[in-house]
């Protein structure tokens, strides 16, 4: 029996008072070790909202979230929890080589170690070029797939991305999604993916929707 590394009850999350907005109306489900997950949706149905739960980034309006086999909301970044952001999410005054080695680095690895590590993944994801480069100097999409090897660094058992190839064109799209296929399988981690892009939701076996702010799980993924 796989670890449950999340598992969420009656989840709700509202932005304001007053008139409050609604991001999630209602989400229960478990995440397991080894799950492939493609959580779809239109635009502004909570999706990023979820992540950021999963992530322990926000805290739930109501219902309760965990991490049974991680620990808790404390213990997951950086280490067993990571998380690609849809937008510019590289730290300004680092280089890619660097923002992509700090996982490792704040977790207290030895630079040497990070720093091997990270260039391998930047070669792997073709940046080899920009890896001193500043992020204002790099392309959006070359920014994205430094964000997604940052995500990858030091063997997370829980990986989330948030449209991770929004930026790119369909053959790098499915190149990154491979390429993120290999290191989840290898390091036994669990792999959720927000996605607009049907081309990448069809390759998980699992598709979760979010319709009306209200999550269904458990669907194979079928389009």
């Amino acid at each position: 029996m796989s670890d449950i590394l999340v598992r969420a009850k009656g989840l709700r999350r509202e932005f304001g008072n007053g008139s409050p907005v609604v991001a999630i109306a209602e989400a229960t489900f478990e995440i397991h070790e080894g799950d492939r997950i493609a959580l779809v949706g239109p635009s502004g149905s909570g999706k990023t909202s979820l992540l950021h739960l999963l992530a322990g980034l926000d805290r739930p309006s109501a219902g309760v979230i965990e991490w049974p086999a991680l620990g808790g909301a404390g213990d997951l970044r950086p280490g067993p929890v990571s998380i690609a952001f849809q937008g510019p999410s590289l730290l300004p005054p680092l280089t890619v080589l660097e923002n992509v080695a700090l996982p490792v680095l704040l977790a207290g690895g030895a630079e040497a170690n990070a720093t091997a590590a990270a260039q391998a993944l930047i070669d792997e994801l073709g940046l080899s070029e920009v890896a001193s480069k500043l992020p204002e100097e790099v392309s959006g999409g070359q920014a994205q797939r430094a964000g997604v090897a940052r995500a990858l660094m030091g063997r997370p058992r829980l990986i989330l991305a948030d449209e991770p190839t929004g930026q790119l064109d369909r053959g790098s799209a499915a190149e990154l999604i491979t390429m993120m296929f290999r290191h989840v399988e290898a390091a036994g981690a669990a792999l959720v993916i927000a996605t607009h892009d049907t081309s990448v939701a069809e390759r998980m076996p699992q598709r979760w929707t979010i319709t009306e702010r209200k999550l269904q799980t458990g669907a194979p993924c079928t389009f």
